[in-house]
């Protein structure tokens, strides 16, 4: 891997079709607009309507001739999820980025009854990859790259509290959550390699990038100062969400990627080019990835049929 490596290293996405959640800001809308800035067409799945096609616009705005549209989807109501892959208009996908998140949010529950983040950061998305998962083996190559975070490391997940029902810490059900992702990512490659399938599984995070994901809960508390707080932050020590992008793109595009890798940037995992990232021993758990695994098809009712 170049330690140079940046998007003008991305190779030729014609003729791909993409999937990137939560693509109206942020991490998602960079990681949508080299795609499509590389041929692929790409559907930004957003839950805000007005905000996904104006990212959509901008895409367009950006790089001409672009092929990008968007898409509904929520990933805090299962019946959303279920409606966008139904929907979803495409014989065949070739690469799904699992982006879309909440971070540290005061306690509350998805339509499904979930606990917010572990619901919208693991079990949406392992409901939207298994209901995808026939249209993702139907390309030649498929991959799926789902973003998780450095902060993976706060918490393990338990196995016996997996909606933090018992006790709630922000912090902590955000790690677990992070770290869920990490496990489904693990299981995903260790059963396509099972099943002599040429998906890859791949997981990236951005490192300390400056995306509203760190304001979002201060906002919605109306902590006015946590908010300045947090905002001042992102313009003085976080890396732009471009560059917080790259490991995302990497794990999608770059020859060569592992499956059950785990790709972050370089400079002591909070900023740089795209490199090989440090991951708990508890995220490479068989039997913790399959605990999860049949726990999250019974919570969700999404079995992965060819894997």
């Amino acid at each position: 891997m170049s330690q140079g490596w940046s998007a003008r290293d991305i190779p030729d996405q014609s003729g791909r079709t993409a999937v990137v959640t939560g693509a109206n800001s942020g991490i998602g809308l960079h990681t949508a607009r080299e795609l499509a800035r590389c041929g692929a067409r790409v559907l930004l799945a957003c839950r805000d309507e007005r905000r996904g096609e104006e990212a959509a616009a901008r895409i367009r705005y950006a790089v001409r001739g672009a092929d990008v549209a968007f898409a509904p989807l929520d990933l805090a109501d299962l019946a959303s999820v279920r409606a966008f892959a139904a929907d979803l208009p495409a014989d065949r996908l070739d690469l799904l980025v699992n982006n879309a998140g909440v971070m540290a949010l005061p306690y509350g529950r998805t339509a499904d009854g979930f606990e917010t983040q572990f619901g919208v950061n693991h079990l949406g998305h392992f409901a939207l990859t298994g209901l995808l998962l026939p249209k993702l083996l139907a390309a030649g190559r498929p991959r799926v790259v789902t973003v998780s975070s450095g902060l993976h490391a706060l918490s393990d997940i338990d196995m016996g509290d997996l909606n933090s029902e018992r006790h709630y810490r922000r912090w902590i059900a955000y790690g677990r959550s992070k770290t869920a992702n990490l496990l489904f990512v693990h299981e995903l490659a260790r059963r396509a390699r099972a099943a002599g399938s040429a998906l890859v599984a791949a997981a990236a995070h951005p490192g300390y990038a400056a995306t509203n994901l760190q304001t979002a809960a201060a906002r919605m508390e109306n902590r006015r100062t946590a908010e300045r707080v947090l905002a001042l932050g992102n313009r003085v020590l976080a890396q732009p969400a471009s560059a917080g992008a790259l490991p995302t793109l990497y794990a999608a595009t770059a020859p060569g990627v592992r499956p059950d890798s785990f790709t972050g940037p370089r400079l002591l995992g909070g900023r740089g080019a795209p490199g090989p990232s440090w991951r708990a021993g508890w995220t490479r758990d068989d039997v913790a990835g399959e605990r999860l695994w049949v726990a999250s098809e019974q919570l969700t009712g999404v079995t992965y049929r060819g894997l």
